[in-house]
């Protein structure tokens, strides 16, 4: 048997709930028609005619508006199952309860299986309660009315066949009943399945492509590419990594790159930038798309400094006591301007950028200095004001020719702007 969660626990609560309102209202119309009925057309029934018959039949249409109303509080809400016992027996208790104050035991065959067939039909889980509702009215009838001597209108044999009859129709309700729920629970399980299933997917997505660009692919069958007037792109790259592995087992080399990157992808979340990509031990990210980001030269800034920062930290943490430190160093390029953005490939497909801007960006990291920051004309421009700088001068730039560049060095003080 399939466990029950909590939320099927749950949605089984608000499907009792809704469907007993209904078996409810259905309920207090047919019970007045049966009053009705037999007010108006069986005068020459003496049972009917009994003088106490329409005190019961107001009761019992009492207790079906009383749990119609219950189900409206705090307590019916949360039991749902204590009003459908009580409405239940309202019809097919109360009746046999009166019958008995009156010195007789009255069969309702017809309003029984009437009751246990509209149950099962409305309300087709838990089916344990719909055996308790049926066993109050047959222990009632076949046990309390014979311990106080009464027997019922119709012949000892009725009777007997009448037992044999309601125990197989309530039998095949419970069954019934069971059969579905099992069915409801196997579909609510495989549900859950799917929407973890899809979660886990939609995590993996994520790890993949910005949260935008994920949602932009899933909802539009096309080829996903913007152009972006301005954007701000890193590079970063750690020197010497190949020689500094080279001794190491492939594990800790794994080990080490991810801890050193995943340590740059939180700052990258601190800062609100995107990560593109890692290629080997080179890290690329990216401010001011697919989301605007108004200040993304100043983040991206942030992030290398921060990078620096958290590089020396980790030179620390991953030397052993008593070894000499490793130590780490990165040459970090940046450059701001007009990108392209898209997705590429079908399979193991990546967010990328394209452009001059990424090119020169590209160039400002191999050509830079172990440990520091190398940025364009236009970064320094950008930052001047609120960072400072130290003028590199002048270096040959593939396919650009001579380029003017800078290597930041800091945030400036309050009082230094």
């Amino acid at each position: 048997m399939l466990a029950e969660s909590p939320r099927y626990c749950q949605w089984r609560r608000r499907f009792i709930h809704q469907r007993l309102r209904l078996g409810l209202r259905l309920a207090v119309v047919v019970y007045l028609s049966f009053i009705a009925v037999r007010l108006l057309g069986a005068v020459s029934n003496p049972v009917i005619n009994h003088p106490t018959w329409l005190v019961m039949a107001g009761l019992a249409e009492l207790g079906l508006v009383a749990g119609l109303v219950l189900l409206s509080t705090p307590v019916g809400r949360r039991y749902p199952e204590v009003v459908f016992l009580t409405a239940s027996w309202s019809v097919t208790l109360v009746e046999q309860i009166w019958a008995t104050l009156s010195g007789f035991a009255l069969s309702g065959l017809f309003a029984w299986t009437l009751v246990f067939l509209t149950q099962a039909t409305l309300i087709p889980v838990r089916w344990q309660f719909h055996l308790l509702s049926q066993l109050g009215v047959l222990v009632y009838h076949f046990g309390i009315n014979r311990v106080l001597g009464l027997q019922p209108l119709q012949s000892p044999s009725w009777d007997i066949a009448q037992m044999l009859y309601l125990l197989w129709f309530c039998g095949i309700c419970d069954l019934s009943v069971l059969l579905y729920e099992r069915l409801k629970r196997s579909e609510f399980q495989a549900r859950l399945e799917l929407e973890a299933e899809q979660e886990r997917s939609e995590r993996l997505l994520l790890n993949i492509l910005p949260e935008a660009v994920a949602r932009q692919l899933k909802q539009e069958h096309r080829t996903i590419a913007e152009s972006f007037a301005e954007a701000t792109v890193l590079f970063a790259d750690i020197v010497g990594f190949t020689q500094i592995s080279a001794d190491m087992p492939p594990h800790e080399v794994v080990t080490l790159l991810n801890h050193i990157f995943s340590t740059f992808d939180q700052i990258a979340d601190q800062h609100r930038l995107e990560k593109i990509k890692t290629i080997g031990d080179a890290y690329m990210v990216v401010g001011g798309l697919p989301l605007e980001h108004a200040d993304h030269v100043a983040a991206i800034a942030d992030m290398a400094l921060d990078m620096q920062q958290a590089l020396v930290k980790l030179s620390c943490e991953l030397t052993e006591p008593g070894a000499e430190q490793r130590a780490l160093q990165m040459r970090i390029g940046i450059n701001t301007g007009p990108v392209v953005a898209g997705v590429i490939g079908r399979k193991k497909f990546i967010y990328d950028l394209w452009g001059d801007t990424v090119n020169v960006a590209s160039r400002m990291e191999s050509l830079g200095i172990a440990g520091c920051i190398q940025v364009t004309q236009t970064v320094y421009d950008r930052l001047k004001n609120n960072y400072l700088f130290e003028e590199r001068g002048m270096i040959a730039v593939k396919g650009k020719g001579t380029m003017s560049t800078y290597l930041l060095q800091g945030k400036r003080s309050e009082v230094d702007r």
